[in-house]
C-alpha cells in the first residue's frame, strides 16, 4: 500500500534544482531532479539510489536515509516516515480499537467541545454528546475520511473542507507507512480512491501529515460557522489512538454557537443507535461497562471502514 520507493519518486519531483545548485535549460524534462542527481548529492552510486526507487534494495542506513532526507528537504514528519518506510522488518502491530473505561470517563470532563476518541484509520470509537450533536449523528462507528470525501460532496459540514482533506490523506498516509498490514486500512483506502477524484490526486502526491493542532472550522445547518481550535493528544500505550478535543475561545462567537447547539438538544442525549430520550440523571450504560450520561461509544471490533453497513444511518438531512 505504500513504499519507500514510491515515497522517494514524488519527493525528488518537488525538489527545485535550482535550490540545490543545478542549471537548468529548455532541455531538461523531468520535473523535479533527476536520479543520478539525488544519488550524487546523496553521496550514493546511481546504481544502488536507482535500485531503491525499484524497491530492489532494502534496509539502507540510518546515513543514507539521512543524506536523503536532507537533499530532498524533508520536513521532520517526513523524514521519519522515509525511515519507516526503510525498516520493513520492523513493522508495526495493527493496534486493536477497545476503548478503556478511564479514557471514557475523560470523555465526559469535556463538557464545552466536542471530543472523540478515534484510531489511525479516523474510526471514532467514542464521542461525548457534543460531538453527536456536531455532526447531527451518532459518532461511534463513523469514520471521517469517509465522511469527508464521500458523504460530505457538498463540501457542508467543513468549512475549510480542501484543507481537512490534505489533513486527512497527510494523516493516512503515515499510517499506511506505519501499519503496511493492516488490511482494513488498505481496503479503506482502496474505497476512498474509487469514490474520489480528489482523494485518488492527493494520494498519488504521496504527502504525510502529523495534525496535532490548529483551526477547524464547520459550517452547522443550525448554528452557523463554528471557528473551532483542534487539539490532537496521542494516548500513552494506545498505539494508533488520539483524543480529539475541540474547543472555542472565551467571549467568542464559536462560543455563543457551542453553547447554543447544546441547548437545541431538547430531546436528551443521542445514544448509539441513534434512538432520542429524556435524559437519564441517574446514568446510562454503555458497551464497555462505564456509567455517565455524556459520552456514546463504538467499538472497533464491531465497526470500521471497510464494512459501510456498520455505520450509523444518515439522516434524512446530511449535517451541513
Amino acid at each position: 500500500m505504500d513504499d519507500l520507493a514510491g515515497f522517494l519518486r514524488t519527493r525528488r519531483s518537488r525538489v527545485d534544482p535550482a535550490a540545490v545548485g543545478i542549471p537548468t535549460g529548455s532541455r531538461r524534462r523531468v520535473q523535479g531532479l533527476r536520479r543520478e542527481e539525488v544519488a550524487h548529492l546523496s553521496g550514493v552510486s546511481v546504481d544502488y539510489y536507482v535500485r531503491l526507487e525499484q524497491g530492489r534494495a532494502t534496509q539502507p542506513s540510518d546515513q543514507v536515509l539521512d543524506a536523503l532526507a536532507r537533499v530532498l528537504a524533508l520536513d521532520e514528519t517526513e523524514r521519519e516516515h522515509l525511515h519507516r518506510l526503510a525498516c520493513q522488518r520492523r513493522r508495526a502491530k495493527v493496534p486493536g480499537g477497545r476503548v478503556r473505561p478511564e479514557l471514557l470517563r475523560v470523555l465526559d470532563l469535556v463538557a464545552d467541545g466536542p471530543a472523540l476518541i478515534t484510531n489511525h484509520r479516523l474510526d471514532v470509537l467514542a464521542a461525548n454528546r457534543l460531538a453527536g450533536l456536531l455532526y447531527g449523528r451518532p459518532v461511534p462507528g463513523l469514520n471521517t475520511a469517509r465522511h469527508l470525501f464521500l458523504e460530505e460532496a457538498e463540501r457542508g459540514l467543513y468549512a475549510d473542507w480542501e484543507t481537512c482533506t490534505l489533513d486527512v490523506v497527510g494523516h493516512l498516509r503515515l499510517a499506511a507507512g506505519k501499519y503496511p498490514e493492516d488490511p482494513r486500512l488498505a481496503s479503506l483506502v482502496g474505497e476512498l480512491a474509487m469514490g474520489s477524484e480528489r482523494f485518488r490526486r492527493l494520494w498519488a502526491r504521496a504527502d504525510v501529515r502529523a495534525r496535532t493542532y490548529g483551526r477547524k472550522a464547520y459550517r452547522h445547518p443550525l448554528v452557523g460557522l463554528l471557528e473551532l481550535h483542534q487539539e490532537n493528544f496521542a494516548l500513552p500505550n494506545e498505539a494508533g489512538m488520539e483524543l480529539v478535543v475541540l474547543s472555542a475561545p472565551r467571549g467568542s462567537p464559536a462560543e455563543d454557537g457551542l453553547r447554543l447547539l447544546a441547548s437545541l438538544d431538547t430531546t436528551g442525549p443521542t445514544d448509539t443507535t441513534g434512538r432520542t430520550g429524556p435524559t437519564d440523571t441517574t446514568g446510562t450504560t454503555d458497551t464497555t461497562g462505564t456509567t455517565g450520561p455524556a459520552n456514546t461509544v463504538g467499538t472497533d471490533n464491531t465497526a470500521g471502514p471497510t464494512d459501510t453497513a456498520d455505520v450509523p444511518a444518515h439522516p434524512t438531512r446530511s449535517p451541513r
